[in-house]
């Protein structure tokens, strides 16, 4: 897989980048991502060990590689942009096109209930990803987009990993584990499907 070019950012050239941006995320090391006056996002990563695979695989590539790999797969997903390596050391930045519609987070929030049809889409978007060996730790309902076209899609995508076959058996019900400790995490498990969710997605 070729490997797209980074841009080394100066201070200057970073704070004009961002100069009428918004964050909309945030931690105690401040701004994670900007909405660009263009429309377009810009994330960043912090390498969060001075030894680690992300000084030789940033998690900004990473994010591009995934992009680009569920895209082949048809998938929908993000569009990545550009790359940058920003004059902090240890940090990285990807800004992107983002997938257009409305998470199921957003969705589920607003009718606390997630429909039979909607529900059928969520486990064949589970076992299209686990039948194409994709492993996908953070997916949850704010992670999953309904698309304008009616598909499901995926975003913040930095930690997706793929193997070669179909996910084994384990591996499916540790992604289910995943999925409900957000659930119970954001107090959506009482009225969520989630048994119903586990039963056809691991279904023969």
């Amino acid at each position: 897989m070729t490997k797209p070019t980074v841009q080394v950012l100066s201070q200057a050239a970073f704070e004009q980048l961002v100069v009428d941006a918004r964050s909309i995320e945030e931690d105690s090391y401040g701004p994670k991502v900007y909405l660009l006056s263009n429309g377009d996002y810009l994330k960043l990563f912090r390498r969060k060990r001075l030894i680690s695979s992300a000084l030789l695989t940033p998690y900004s590539l990473r994010f591009w590689r995934n992009a680009q790999r569920l895209q082949r797969l048809g998938i929908p997903t993000v569009t990545p942009q550009e790359l940058f390596r920003l004059p902090k050391a240890g940090w990285t930045a990807v800004r992107y096109q983002a997938l257009a519609g409305i998470t199921l987070k957003t969705i589920y929030e607003q009718q606390r209930e997630l429909t039979p049809a909607l529900l059928q889409e969520l486990v064949k978007l589970f076992r299209d990803l686990h039948g194409k060996g994709i492993y996908f730790r953070s997916m949850h309902l704010g992670n999953i987009v309904l698309t304008e076209d009616g598909q499901l899609g995926l975003i913040d995508i930095a930690d997706l990993k793929f193997q070669s076959g179909p996910l084994p058996r384990a591996k499916v019900q540790r992604n289910l584990a995943h999925f409900e400790r957000y659930l119970k995490h954001n107090h959506l498990m009482p009225q969520f499907p989630f048994t119903a969710l586990c039963e056809q997605v691991l279904a023969p």
